[in-house]
């Protein structure tokens, strides 16, 4: 069964990216005829100063606050009252996500892999998965005993025998390899969201991690041949997702967004923060004279330079098995600074990992995320990618709701958090 029930009201739900700068909510409406969900209703509300640190809540009150205006906004909008089922957005440097593989030899390859031994795989994989994230949190954060929980698990890739199968069920051979990707995040930032969605009273139906969400709304003809790396550039942190053949191979974050932006403009023009803030989006409208576009781009030269080199540290790990892909995406409200495209199209960098061939950079717009439609026709620019893509996750589970590998990591996710 769907997170909706059949005979329900209606089947609409919140999509809530409580981001550093601003909240955005989407009341959302499932057509399971067309297979898609309806954008129906909008609200945005600015975050107050000290809300959120490094895309973490650092002021529980005051998120409630943005957070009950932009939602009092979108179901105006949508000309509801009541929109209870919700998913909201996680991001932060301490949000990890991974895909692990393991190699299996069975004892006996004539027999067809049933239920049970499939089961016993899926558990191997999520231990050590498990354990994997607990050690690297540990590294990071040097408290050994940080507790994590699982948020989200999908299946990469499984082959038999070096065969690429979407179903190992029923098959026979005797290597059976499984990768799954999972993305963790600790108790102190869950709690904090679970705590908000309870105040704001909502029945959230998951939290998800960014980059997750918005590597997983993207969808091509050949997912199998599909290759890219998604950046999301918030307001607090940027948000890293490389996908090699149709499967998320890893995410990474990192505490630098557009925030540092607007405070290098503040600090360097002796101005509030609000009137940075107005200055850098005008900056990256295009709408200043051609004097201070070139100072301010000046300005920013050496903040694009610090940025690049978190894109480029994150992306180090991801290059030292395969090499990169060359097709970049960019989403988020800082994704519009002209340096930020720049940089990554620069020759600084590039040359020291290695790619396929020449970087390509694109943006990604609301129309890509083919399943999600704005009705309202008041998303029209990279920042509002994100909050689809949440939206887009709770579509997927609706449809793939009975699949049976989907129940079965639903099911290695409740048996982890249960240790």
């Amino acid at each position: 069964m769907g997170i909706f029930s059949a005979k329900g009201k209606k089947d609409v739900f919140l999509s809530l990216d409580i981001g550093t700068e601003v909240v955005k909510a989407l009341v959302c409406r499932i057509d399971r005829d067309a297979g898609r969900a309806e954008v129906i209703g909008v609200g945005r509300t600015a975050q107050k100063a000290g809300n959120m640190q490094s895309g973490a809540v650092s002021d529980i009150s005051g998120v409630i606050e943005s957070s009950r205006e932009a939602i009092a906004l979108a179901k105006k909008n949508a000309g509801l009252r009541d929109v209870r089922k919700s998913i909201i957005g996680i991001a932060g440097e301490l949000v990890k996500g991974t895909t692990t593989t393991v190699h299996y030899d069975r004892v006996n390859r004539n027999i067809r892999i049933g239920m049970p031994e499939l089961r016993m795989i899926i558990e191997k994989v999520q231990e050590k998965a498990f354990e994997r994230i607990r050690r690297q949190l540990a590294w990071e954060t040097g408290q050994s005993d940080i507790e994590v929980k699982l948020i989200n698990a999908a299946l990469v890739d499984v082959r038999i025998d070096g065969y690429r199968k979407t179903n190992p069920l029923n098959f026979q051979g005797g290597d059976v390899s499984m990768s799954v990707f999972n993305a963790y995040a600790p108790m102190v930032h869950l709690g904090a969201l679970e705590t908000i969605a309870g105040e704001l009273g909502l029945d959230l139906l998951s939290v998800a991690a960014e980059p997750y969400a918005v590597a997983r709304a993207v969808e091509v003809e050949d997912m199998m041949d599909f290759s890219a790396i998604f950046i999301d550039v918030g307001g607090g942190t940027t948000d890293i997702a490389v996908v090699r053949n149709g499967g998320l191979e890893g995410t990474k974050m990192f505490a630098l967004g557009g925030r540092a932006f607007t405070k290098r403009l503040a600090q360097v023009y002796g101005i509030p923060f609000d009137v940075a803030e107005r200055l850098k989006i005008d900056f990256s409208l295009g709408k200043l004279d051609p004097q201070r576009t070139a100072e301010i781009s000046q300005v920013f030269e050496e903040d694009c330079r610090v940025w690049l080199g978190g894109v480029e540290l994150s992306l180090s790990e991801f290059a030292e098995t395969d090499l990169l892909p060359h097709r970049i995406f960019l989403c988020g409200g800082g994704s519009g600074l002209p340096g930020i495209r720049s940089a990554l199209l620069s020759d600084r960098w590039s040359n020291d990992l290695p790619f396929g061939s020449g970087i390509e950079v694109g943006f990604l717009q609301p129309k890509d995320i083919v399943r999600v439609v704005d009705t309202t026709e008041q998303l029209g620019n990279p920042q509002d990618v994100p909050p689809l893509s949440l939206a887009n996750l709770v579509l997927l589970e609706e449809l793939e709701g009975e699949r049976m590998l989907a129940d079965l990591l639903r099911k290695s996710m409740e048996s982890i958090d249960r240790k």
